[in-house]
């Protein structure tokens, strides 16, 4: 991934990044061609010495079972936006501005590992319900399902592990514009109601 210096973070970004994932697409090469599956990830992040992210497929898909030809790959996106030249101030000093896209993405390379272990698969449905339904008042719980469904569902899924050996990062946040470029994009971001990306742009300002 081409990431200039501007849009390049420290690692202390990426494990956040990671550490509040929800779902990123796993992508294999293999015989057959590349394979995608989007899917739920959990950061392990002292699983190995760049961490690991953890989730499952259903067993009727063939990712798993298709062995990769070198490194898995997962990628992950955060908040993205189009930013348009009207929200610049240079944009009425000299006019020479283009329209551009402001984004989030982690690129994590790595060994697959498959799981077709039925207790290392419920340990992980387990602590994604569990991440996932933290904070809600009435949070549901896999002993909620009837035994011999819950069974049957687990039966289902096949784990997998992507052992992480690099990460590529680059969070494109308006950080190369001018300052009065950047409070402009800010404003827009927020007018249009996209609080988030209005935030993270506002977070990552090279004068904050």
């Amino acid at each position: 991934m081409y990431v200039p210096d501007h849009f390049a973070v420290d690692d202390t970004v990426v494990r956040d990044f990671l550490d509040n994932l929800r779902a990123a697409d796993l992508v294999t090469a293999t015989d057959e061609g590349l394979v995608a599956t989007y899917l739920p990830l959990l950061h392990d992040p002292d699983a190995g010495p760049h961490g690991s992210l953890v989730g499952h497929v259903a067993r009727n898909n063939d990712q798993w079972r298709q062995p990769p030809l070198g490194q898995a790959m997962v990628i992950a996106r955060g908040p993205d936006a189009y930013v348009s030249p009207s929200s610049y101030a240079s944009k009425s000093e000299h006019g020479r501005v283009v329209p551009t896209w402001n984004y989030v993405t982690v690129h994590a390379y790595g060994r697959l590992v498959v799981h077709d272990d039925p207790v290392w698969v419920e340990a992980l449905v387990r602590r994604l319900t569990d991440h996932h339904e933290r904070g809600r008042e009435q949070p549901w719980s896999v002993d909620d399902a009837p035994a011999k469904f819950y069974a049957g569902q687990l039966r289902a899924i096949v784990g997998v592990e992507l052992v992480i050996e690099r990460v590529e990062a680059k969070f494109k946040l308006s950080q190369n514009r001018p300052a009065a470029d950047i409070d402009g994009v800010v404003a827009t971001l927020a007018a249009d109601g996209d609080a988030g990306s209005a935030a993270l742009v506002e977070r990552f300002r090279p004068d904050a």
